[in-house]
C-alpha cells in the first residue's frame, strides 16, 4: 500500500499565498508515482481538477488558477506540491492530491485524504 498525505492548508487572506504538499509514502513497498493531479471540492459543489504534472513535469491548469498557481514535483522526495499565490475567496475549497502509482507490474490510483483551504476576503 502506498498512503498519500497532504498537508499545507489553512486560513489566508485575499492575495495571499499558501504551498501545499503531496507526499507519497508505503512500508517496505518499491513504487514510483506517474502522472499526479490536484483536485478541489467548494461546498455544495463537484470536485474539480485543478492542476495536473505528468511524470516528464508537463504541466495543466484549469483556466481559473492560471497564472496564480504552479504544480511542481520533487522525485527524490516522492512529493509534489502545489504553489498557489492571489488566493481568491473563490479558492476555499477541500483540496485532493491523486497519483498514479506503478507498483510492478501494476499501476494503482491512491487520493490522499484532503487539505482545508480557506480564503477570507
Amino acid at each position: 500500500q502506498v498512503q498519500l498525505v497532504e498537508s499545507g492548508g489553512g486560513l489566508v487572506q485575499a492575495g495571499g499565498s499558501l504551498r501545499l504538499s503531496c507526499a507519497a509514502s508505503s512500508s517496505g513497498i518499491i513504487f514510483s508515482i506517474n502522472n499526479v493531479d490536484w483536485y478541489r471540492q467548494a461546498p455544495g459543489k463537484q470536485r474539480e481538477l485543478v492542476a495536473a504534472i505528468s511524470t516528464g513535469g508537463t504541466t495543466n491548469y484549469v483556466d481559473s488558477v492560471k497564472g496564480r498557481f504552479t504544480i511542481s514535483r520533487d522525485n527524490a522526495k516522492n512529493t509534489v506540491y502545489l504553489q498557489m499565490n492571489s488566493l481568491k475567496p473563490e479558492d476555499t475549497a477541500v483540496y485532493y492530491c491523486n497519483a498514479i502509482v506503478t507498483i510492478t507490474p501494476s499501476t494503482y490510483s491512491y487520493w490522499g485524504q484532503g487539505t482545508q483551504v480557506t480564503v477570507s476576503s
